[in-house]
């Protein structure tokens, strides 16, 4: 994989996070054998992404941006089937994780030093 393809892949690793937290939830205790097979395969697939990710982005900010997009996610499609509600204050402070994880990825590639 080509530094080109880090953060795409980073991202797609996070998607990937929040489908096995949703699994997760869904297997009940790893009752019910779909989820549980969703579950070890995204958890699998994600983890694998988050590791090429991180040949081209440091591991602090790649790690810091995988569960925060992860739990965003998670989030959304929580309070999407009415398992999680969601007040104003929690929208807030969703939008404030989105916003940390932009600044992350706008560091990482920093402004000319001559500009």
């Amino acid at each position: 994989m080509t530094a080109r393809w880090a953060w795409p892949m980073l991202l797609a690793s996070a998607v990937l996070e929040a489908v096995w937290a949703n699994a997760l939830s869904a297997s009940e205790g790893f009752s019910r054998p779909v989820p549980v097979v969703v579950f070890l395969v995204a958890t699998v697939a994600s983890v694998v992404g988050l590791a090429f990710a991180m040949r081209h982005i440091p591991t602090g900010t790649a790690y810091a941006v995988w569960t925060s997009v992860g739990t965003v996610l998670t989030v959304a499609y929580s309070v999407a089937i009415g398992a999680e509600g969601i007040t104003w204050l929690k929208a807030l402070f969703l939008a404030g994780i989105i916003g940390c994880v932009v600044g992350l990825k706008r560091l990482d590639h920093p402004p000319d030093a001559g500009a």
